[in-house]
């Protein structure tokens, strides 16, 4: 057999194991209940645009250009007006291929190495591993129960502008925050954005959370209230309809919009899930996340009542009050990577905390536990579980109803 590894690349020198399938109990990854997923819906709306529009395929962008299919960049524009209060054109809209395309986009247009950029402290994985492949610098920015704190902002920019730096942006995911689930208040958007302008700095506002507020009702977006343009903002249709589509989408202002296209090297994001999208959407979005919320909301109190019954007073949260995933703090006694490794092992997985935080060491007792894809009974008994094989490897908890004893 030829041997690869000699010849391999600097950046591709780690490696991926073959997937074997899902444990049992899943609490990872922004996967969605499946049984959720418009399916026949969507597939009413395939057979219709490839019959009336399957023609547009032929051509690299369609007839829309290489920001994507002006139907969907309509669609999300006027979207982004009525839920999130953002007043932004088509032309300002970028489809990509899930907002981790987004982020990647920006990312380059905007970075190089040894640059440092302001972040939350507990964050979301996928962001500081970006940013780590790039040589970025990024500081971590502590969070309360409302979000990124003003003042331990003001104090990151103070400083380094004492240092003589300035950070390239301050990224921030406002609503549902991912991990912690927080939403930040309208009057802390406008601290942001009011420190942002005083030291001159952009935000990179992710929203990809926001719909699944389980009140329905959430603040306007922090581009909503700019008005120099400083903003720039991603979402996607990941964790609304399917995350399989692979349909996220950016908006920027020209020129820096610009900047970004020449980057954008696919030669456009899969044109049948835009098209598709775009038929079904303006019909069907409103209703359709109407009626995941009280679904999320049900599977968020069942997986606060499990824990609380499985593990008792030695863990801390903030009950969720939107999206997928609960961010818990254990004993420090609890090293959470070794957990997941044990976990795992018995077929429950589980985010460990230094996975998601700039801090990894000081957060090996927390965990991410996502509750959008398993069903309800699969949460009590995952979460069980899980208690039983923590007890078994730490001592804790000490009082649980189905905890096995010796």
């Amino acid at each position: 057999m030829f041997e690869f590894d000699a010849l391999l690349s600097t950046v591709a020198k780690g490696e991926a194991k073959p997937f074997t399938g899902l444990p049992p109990y899943h609490f990872v990854g922004g996967n969605i209940d499946e049984a959720t997923v418009p399916s026949k819906a969507l597939a009413q709306a395939i057979g219709d645009v490839i019959r009336d529009q399957g023609h547009a395929m032929g051509k690299y962008g369609m007839n829309s250009g290489p920001q994507g299919h002006l139907p969907l960049r309509e669609f999300i524009s006027d979207n982004l007006k009525r839920r999130a209060g953002m007043s932004v054109t088509p032309d300002e809209v970028l489809v990509t291929t899930g907002s981790l395309q987004a982020m990647d986009l920006v990312n380059k247009a905007l970075l190089n190495k040894g640059d440092v950029v302001l972040v939350e402290a507990a964050n979301y994985t996928g962001t500081l591993t970006k940013l780590d492949a790039l040589g970025v610098d990024y500081i971590g920015v502590e969070l309360d129960e409302n979000g990124m704190r003003m003042d331990a902002l003001e104090r990151a920019l103070s400083d380094l502008a004492a240092r003589g730096r300035k950070p390239k942006y301050i990224f921030t995911i406002p609503t549902v925050q991912n991990p912690t689930g927080t939403v930040m208040p309208i009057e802390r958007r406008r601290e942001m954005l009011a420190l942002a302008k005083q030291y001159d700095v952009p935000i990179f506002e992710d929203d990809c959370y926001a719909d699944l507020v389980f009140s329905g009702a959430r603040p306007p977006a922090i581009h909503a209230l700019d008005d120099d343009q400083r903003v720039i903002y991603c979402g996607t249709f990941s964790k609304t309809i399917a995350p399989a589509l692979r349909v996220g989408y950016l908006v920027a202002p020209w020129p820096l919009m610009g900047h970004i296209l020449p980057l954008k090297t696919d030669a456009g994001s899969g044109a049948l899930e835009q098209i598709v999208l775009a038929e079904f959407l303006p019909g069907h979005y409103d209703d359709h996340v109407a009626g995941l919320l009280p679904m999320l909301h049900e599977k968020a109190d069942t997986l606060c009542a499990s824990l609380d019954e499985n593990f008792g007073a030695i863990l801390e949260y903030e009950r969720p009050i939107g999206g997928i995933y609960l961010w818990v703090t254990l004993p420090k006694t609890i090293d959470t990577d070794r957990l997941f490794q044990v976990a795992l092992a018995q077929g429950v997985e589980i985010n460990p905390g230094s996975q998601w935080a700039v801090d990894a060491a000081a957060n090996k007792h927390r965990m991410r536990l996502c509750f959008g894809h398993p069903t309800v009974g699969n949460i009590r008994e995952g979460i069980a579980k899980l208690a039983q094989i923590c007890f078994q490897e730490f001592g804790l908890p000490i009082r649980s109803g189905n905890v096995e004893r010796p």
